[in-house]
C-alpha cells in the first residue's frame, strides 16, 4: 500500500461516515487529499494523520472521538494491521507487511515516473536565473543559481508545472560600455579604465576579437577611432563572452529554453509600451521633467523614476517592461532567482506587479540566494587563474566535478551562506555527501549485478510478506517519501530537501544491506522468493536513487 492508496482510503472512510449520518460534515468540508506521513518515531507506527483534530470541531465531537470511529473503520480496510490513537486524536497507523511491501514493485513498475506528481499541474512557470552579465566569466554566486534554477526546473516539471527556463542577458547599459573599453585597453596595451574589468580573460578575449578581424580581412580594430573601435570591441566581446558562458554551462548541465536579450526591450519600444499602460492605469505621473511610477500605493518605500529627466529610461524602466513581457508571453508565474544584494528590488518589483493588476504573491515570486564560500585547507579561496578575483564555474568543476559541484550547491536552503569544502567534496569516502548517494545507487547495481549471476530473477516470483524486518520496514517508509518531496520541494522552491531526502534514503539502505538482508543464496541455499523479494526491494531504492539524483542534474553511477 503506497502512502496515496492509504489516503484514499482514510478520504474513502471519511465520506462513508459522512454519508451514513456519522459524522454531521458536508461533503464539501471534508479535504481533497488527506495527508499522512511518517512518525518521528518508529514505533509510534508506519503512518501517522491529524485529520480527527482537523474535522472534528466542525463534525460538533472532540478529536479523540472521531479518531475512535475513523480507526474502526480504516481498520477493517484491506492491508491495514492496525490503527492506535494518540494524543488529543493522532492517528497511528500500522501497515501488514504483505501491504507494505507492494510498494517495491509499484516502484519498479513505475520506473522513472515514480515521484512524478500534478501538485503543480496548471501553472505556467517562467524560471529565470543565473541572468550573469556577459562581463566576465560566470562567477560562484551564479553558479549556485545555476545548480539550483536548474535542479527546481526538473523538480517543478515533475510536479507537474509547464516551465521555461529563461537567462536574461544584459547587453545594455554602463557595464558593457565598461566591458567594452576594457577590451579595448588591453588590445592597445593601455591600462584598464579605472571603472573597467580587468582578469586574464580580458586579454584572452581582446585578442580573439582581433585575431578574427584578422581572419575576416578586416583593419585591426584598436587602430579604429575611438568610439569605432569601442563598438567593434563591444559587440564582438560580449558575443564572445556569452558563448563563454553559454558553453560553460551547458558543460555544467544547465541549458535555458530563452536567451532574453535586455537590449530587445528598449530596440522594440516595449519600455515605452509598458510605461504607457501604466499611465493608462494611472500609476504614472510626471514630475521634475521625470517621468514616476507611484509604486508607494503598492508598499513600495517611495515612487520610482522611470524616465529620466534627460529622457534617458531609468534602469527600472527595463524591469517593467520585462515583467509585462513575461506576462503577455502567458506565464501565470513569474519566478525571479537573485543574488543576496538584490534584496531591493524585492519591493519595487512587487509594487510593479501589483500596479499592472496582478496578484504580487502569486504572479511574481523573487528568490534571494545567499553567497558562496569556498575553503581548502581550512583557507578561503578567492583568487581565479583566469578571472583574477573571483571563483568562476570552470574553477570549481575543475576542483571537484560536476557533480560534486551541482549536489553540493543545491543541497543547502539559499536562505543560508554556505562554506564548500573543496577538500571534502574531492573526497571518496561517506563524509562527502554526493558520494555517499552516488554509492548507494552503485551499490544497488553491482548487487543487482551479482544476483544475476547467482541467477536471481525478479521476474520469478515477489511475496511482500517477507520484507517484514524492521529495517526494511524503515526503508519502505523512505521510499514512499518521494512523491511528497517532490511536492514539497517544487510547493516551496526548496531542491534542498530532495537532496537531504537521498542522504536519508541512502542510510536506511544501507542499514537494511548492513543488518544481513541477503539478496543472493548462501552456501547451497536454493534461490527462494525472499532472495527476490528483497531483489525487488533493492532494485526499488535504486529507482528512487536514481530519480532523485536526476532531479539535481546529477549522475547515477552503475559503477564507483
Amino acid at each position: 500500500m503506497t502512502p496515496d492508496q492509504l489516503s484514499q482510503a482514510l478520504a474513502a472512510a471519511l465520506a462513508a461516515a459522512v454519508a451514513d449520518g456519522t459524522f454531521a460534515l458536508d461533503p464539501a468540508d471534508l479535504p481533497a487529499t488527506v495527508h499522512v506521513e511518517r512518525p518521528r518515531q518508529r514505533e509510534h507506527g508506519d503512518w501517522a494523520t491529524n485529520v480527527a483534530l482537523q474535522l472534528a470541531k466542525k463534525a460538533g465531537t472532540n478529536p479523540r472521538a472521531f479518531a475512535e470511529e475513523l480507526a474502526k473503520r480504516l481498520g477493517a480496510t484491506a492491508g491495514i494491521a492496525s490503527v492506535e490513537i494518540a494524543g488529543p486524536g493522532f492517528l497511528n497507523i500500522r501497515l501488514d507487511a504483505a501491504a507494505a511491501g507492494e510498494l517495491a514493485r509499484s516502484i519498479v513498475e513505475q520506473g522513472v515516473e515514480y515521484g512524478r506528481n500534478e501538485a503543480e499541474a496548471g501553472h505556467v512557470v517562467n524560471l529565470e536565473f543565473v541572468s550573469a552579465n556577459p562581463t566576465g566569466p560566470l562567477h560562484i554566486g551564479g553558479v549556485r543559481w545555476a545548480a539550483v534554477g536548474d535542479s527546481l526546473a526538473r523538480i517543478l516539471q515533475a510536479a507537474g508545472a509547464q516551465v521555461t527556463r529563461e537567462y536574461y542577458f544584459n547587453d545594455h547599459g554602463a557595464q558593457i560600455d565598461r566591458f567594452a573599453r576594457s577590451l579595448l585597453a588591453r588590445a592597445r596595451g593601455e591600462e584598464a579604465p579605472e571603472d573597467g574589468y580587468g582578469g586574464q580573460y580580458i586579454a584572452d578575449i581582446a585578442a580573439q576579437v582581433t585575431a578574427d578581424a584578422a581572419a575576416a580581412g578586416e583593419p585591426d580594430p584598436a587602430t579604429l577611432p575611438d568610439d569605432e573601435a569601442a563598438e567593434v570591441f563591444r559587440a564582438r566581446g560580449v558575443d564572445l563572452m556569452f558563448d563563454e558562458i553559454k558553453k560553460s554551462l551547458h558543460d555544467f548541465g544547465v541549458d535555458f529554453d530563452v536567451y532574453f536579450h535586455e537590449d530587445s526591450l528598449h530596440e522594440s519600444g516595449a519600455v515605452e509600451r509598458a510605461v504607457a499602460r501604466l499611465r493608462e492605469l494611472g500609476h504614472v505621473f510626471d514630475a521634475d521633467g521625470a517621468t514616476w511610477l507611484r509604486t508607494t500605493e503598492f508598499g513600495d518605500d517611495k515612487d520610482r523614476v522611470v524616465i529620466k529627466s534627460d529622457g534617458e529610461a531609468a534602469y527600472i524602466a527595463g524591469d517593467i517592461a520585462y515583467y509585462l513581457d513575461k506576462r503577455e508571453r502567458g506565464f501565470d508565474r513569474v519566478v525571479m532567482m537573485l543574488g543576496a544584494d538584490h534584496h531591493g528590488y524585492v519591493g519595487r518589483m512587487k509594487a510593479v506587479a501589483a500596479a499592472f493588476g496582478d496578484d504580487p504573491d502569486v504572479n511574481l515570486e523573487i528568490l534571494i540566494g545567499q553567497l558562496v564560500n569556498l575553503v581548502r585547507d581550512g583557507e578561503p579561496v578567492r583568487m581565479s587563474k583566469r578571472a583574477g578575483t573571483v571563483v568562476t564555474i570552470d574553477d570549481l568543476v575543475d576542483a571537484v566535478g560536476v557533480d560534486a559541484a551541482r549536489y553540493s550547491l543545491a543541497r543547502s536552503s539559499t536562505d543560508s551562506a554556505i562554506d564548500l569544502d573543496l577538500d571534502l567534496l574531492a573526497k571518496a569516502t561517506n563524509e562527502n555527501p554526493v558520494f555517499y548517494v552516488q554509492y548507494a545507487h552503485a551499490r544497488t547495481a553491482a548487487i543487482g549485478r551479482n544476483a544475476a549471476e547467482a541467477g536471481v530473477r525478479r521476474e520469478d516470483g515477489f511475496d511482500a510478506s517477507v520484507l517484514d524486518h524492521v529495517t526494511e520496514s524503515v526503508l519502505l517508509g523512505h521510499l514512499a517519501q518521494l512523491p511528497r518531496v517532490v511536492a514539497q520541494a517544487a510547493n516551496l522552491r526548496e531542491p534542498h530537501r530532495v537532496a537531504r531526502y537521498l542522504e536519508e534514503l541512502a542510510g536506511g539502505f544501507h542499514k537494511w544491506y548492513d543488518a544481513k538482508r541477503y539478496v543472493l543464496p548462501q552456501g547451497d541455499e536454493p534461490v527462494t522468493d525472499v532472495h527476490r523479494t528483497r531483489l525487488w526491494l533493492v532494485d526499488a531504492t535504486r529507482q528512487v536513487l536514481a530519480n532523485g539524483l536526476g532531479l539535481l542534474g546529477v549522475s547515477a553511477p552503475e559503477r564507483m
